[in-house]
């Protein structure tokens, strides 16, 4: 299981991203990414640069729903030089733009708002997971902690269901929540807002949260 790292809060990139990155780079976490929304593009390349100079996998993740919103972020997403695309709805057209540059992890289900919220039962979310790997996408972000019925029972049937690159995206904000994800087993989470908000070090900072959260999962079995 992944631990994707995203330098954002409340869903937008820090203002400081450039400068936390470099004093966390040295913790032993190879996957990084941020939001679209947050920094200027010129800084954007800067830090996804830094990253990959690092030797560091790296992710924008996107929280957008029409198809120029989507295709934006994706252009966006090959101009910067990123690794993996996450989140977006699937088009046919986004799904074609970034084909052979980047990995594409779409959204998988009914996904809304800002926050995101996710819709539709287990059923139709498992499905529409099976037909982006149809469609040659590598992978796909789920937002069960966001499901507006049931994430426990969503994340048990989907995991069963589905042998395809997933990444569980936000919530996961407590070791109680890391445990579980360890116990499914996706391809990865992602964190960002629960470092920000010191959940796992009430007193410290930042950098003290990831480093508690990165020693945490290295001891997992």
């Amino acid at each position: 299981m992944e631990l994707i790292i995203m330098l954002t809060n409340h869903d937008q990139t820090v203002e400081n991203a450039i400068e936390l990155f470099e004093k966390c780079k040295g913790l032993p976490i190879r996957h990084w990414g941020f939001k679209n929304i947050g920094l200027p593009v010129p800084e954007m390349k800067i830090l996804v640069d830094n990253m990959k100079k690092a030797g560091k996998t790296t992710y924008l993740e996107v929280v957008t729903y029409t198809e120029e919103e989507c295709m934006n972020a994706a252009k966006l997403a090959v101009e910067c030089g990123f690794d993996c695309l996450m989140g977006t709805l699937y088009y046919p057209s986004v799904g074609e733009m970034v084909k052979g540059k980047i990995q594409y992890f779409p959204f998988c289900g009914k996904v809304w708002d800002n926050p995101s919220k996710l819709g539709g039962t287990n059923e139709e979310i498992i499905a529409d997971a099976h037909k982006l790997q149809v469609l040659g996408c590598e992978g796909t972000d789920l937002l069960a902690f966001r499901h507006v019925n049931d994430p426990i029972s969503l994340l048990e049937d989907f995991i069963e269901s589905v042998n395809f690159p997933t990444v569980v995206a936000g919530s996961i904000d407590s070791y109680e929540r890391i445990n579980y994800m360890n116990q499914l087993k996706p391809y990865g989470i992602t964190m960002g807002s629960a470092l920000f908000a010191k959940k796992f070090v009430p007193e410290g900072s930042f950098y003290d949260n990831l480093k508690a959260v990165s020693e945490y999962m290295e001891n997992l079995l």
